[in-house]
């Protein structure tokens, strides 16, 4: 079986790559792993950010594909195991913290 996986979606130390616990399946492959960009303003067009924090799944379901790697389809965020779409809200939700926050938060 083939994987749809680029080198940019592989984990590695990239803190925004995330392995699914359950592949996706997408025709004859499936896919593994995305990679999560932080999105620019004009990204989140449609969507209120308490929709994001509170990781609600419909405004999941519009920011993921213009912000992963390989690129999600809507349909592939209603596909996704509950495991996986918490855990890829989550990390949605901490682009929204400011870096020095985050790095606090990292060193206690």
């Amino acid at each position: 079986m083939n994987t749809v996986q680029t080198s940019a979606a592989t984990p590695s130390n990239d803190s925004n790559a995330i392995t699914l616990d359950v592949p996706l399946k997408r025709g004859e492959g499936s896919i593994d792993a995305v990679t999560l960009r932080k999105p620019q303003a004009g990204e989140l067009r449609g969507i209120k950010l308490t929709e994001l924090l509170n990781l609600d799944v419909v405004a999941l379901q519009i920011l993921l594909p213009r912000i992963t790697v390989p690129s999600l389809t809507a349909q592939d965020v209603a596909a996704l195991d509950p495991a996986d779409i918490t855990e890829l809200g989550v990390r949605v939700a901490s682009f929204f913290v400011r870096k020095s926050i985050r790095e606090e938060f990292q060193t206690a």
